[in-house]
C-alpha cells in the first residue's frame, strides 16, 4: 500500500458495505518472509489448534493476544495496519490490538466455517461497541472459491447483532436471518493474492467453504478494538494496551524474534474456546 491513509471513497465503501480491500497491502518480499515464518517457527506449530467442521474435516489456527517483537508482531503493529484501522473505527481513543489468528486450510482437508458475525460472540466477552470492533486478513496465499475463500454478506453488518448459536465446534449465526439477508444483499466471494488486505466490521456476515483445491488457503487475521471500548468480561489485556507502532520497514529490516513469547490460545487450558468462536 503506498499510503498509509484512507482515501474518502475506501471509507465510504466500507461504512457501505462493511468491508473493503486493499491490493498489494504486503509487497511479496513481506509476504515470503510472513509465509516462511508461519511454515517454519516451531512455536507457531506446537500451539496450532484443530477445529472441526459438521463434516470433520479440520482447520488449524494458532492464536495469540499481545503482539510481540516477531514478524507478525510488526505486522500487526505497523503503520500502514494501524493508521488505517484507526480510521475505520473512527474514534478518538488509541487502537487496541485484541487478538492474531494464523489461519491454517491445508490442501483436501481444510475445513469450513459456518456463517456468522464476530461481534456475535465478542458479545459474550461484553465489549460494549460493535462499531469500534474490526479485523484484518492479510492473505499469505492465494484465497479463491477453490480453496475456501472468505464470503461476506455485503452491507449486513447494518443489521446489527444476530443471534447466534452453536454448530459442532463452532458458532454461527440465525439461519433464519442469513438466508433473509441473502435474498435481500449481494453474496461476495472475497478472492484476493497473497499480499492483500481484507479490512471488515465486527457485524458483517461471513463464513468459508472448505478447501478441496489441492493448493492451501493460509492468512494472518489481526482484531482490534479501541481503547474507549470496554469489554467486562474478557481477561486477557491486550484490548486495552494501546498499540506500540513501528514503522513499516520493521517487517522486512528489523531481527524478528520467535514467536515462543507470545500468549497463545491453548485448548486444553480453555473449556471456552468452543463457545468464543475462532474460526474464520
Amino acid at each position: 500500500m503506498a499510503s498509509n491513509i484512507l482515501s474518502a471513497q475506501q471509507l465510504s465503501d466500507y461504512h457501505r458495505d462493511g468491508y473493503i480491500v486493499v491490493k498489494n497491502f504486503c509487497s511479496a518480499q513481506e509476504i515470503e518472509r510472513l509465509y516462511s515464518t508461519a511454515l517454519n517457527d516451531h512455536a507457531m506449530r506446537k500451539n496450532a489448534l484443530d477445529l472441526n467442521d459438521q463434516n470433520g474435516k479440520k482447520t488449524r489456527l494458532s492464536l495469540w493476544f499481545t503482539p510481540g517483537n516477531d514478524v507478525f508482531g510488526y505486522l500487526t503493529r505497523c503503520e500502514k495496519m494501524i493508521n488505517p484501522v484507526g480510521q475505520l473505527l473512527d474514534g478518538d481513543a488509541p487502537v487496541c490490538h485484541f487478538h492474531s489468528k494464523l489461519m491454517q486450510k491445508e490442501p483436501k482437508v481444510g475445513g469450513a466455517w459456518e456463517w456468522h458475525q464476530d461481534y456475535g460472540y465478542w458479545y459474550k466477552n461484553q465489549f460494549m461497541f460493535p462499531n469500534q470492533l474490526m479485523s484484518v486478513m492479510v492473505a499469505l496465499t492465494k484465497a479463491n472459491k477453490e480453496n475456501g475463500c472468505l464470503q461476506v454478506i455485503k452491507g449486513s453488518h447494518k443489521l446489527g447483532r444476530v443471534n447466534h448459536g452453536f454448530t459442532g465446534e463452532q458458532v454461527g449465526a440465525d439461519m433464519t436471518m442469513v438466508n433473509n439477508a441473502l435474498q435481500t444483499m449481494e453474496l461476495v466471494y472475497c478472492e484476493i493474492e497473497p499480499g492483500d488486505a481484507l479490512f471488515f466490521h465486527s457485524n458483517l456476515l461471513h463464513r468459508s467453504e472448505a478447501n478441496l483445491s489441492d493448493k492451501p488457503r493460509w492468512s494472518i487475521i489481526s482484531c482490534y478494538s479501541l481503547q474507549s471500548n470496554l469489554a467486562y468480561n474478557e481477561t486477557s489485556t491486550s484490548w486495552k494496551t494501546p498499540v506500540d507502532v513501528v514503522p513499516n520497514k520493521a517487517i522486512l529490516e528489523w531481527d524478528a524474534g520467535s514467536l515462543s513469547n507470545n500468549d497463545f490460545l491453548a485448548k486444553e487450558n480453555d473449556p471456552a474456546l468452543k463457545k468464543t468462536g475462532w474460526e474464520k
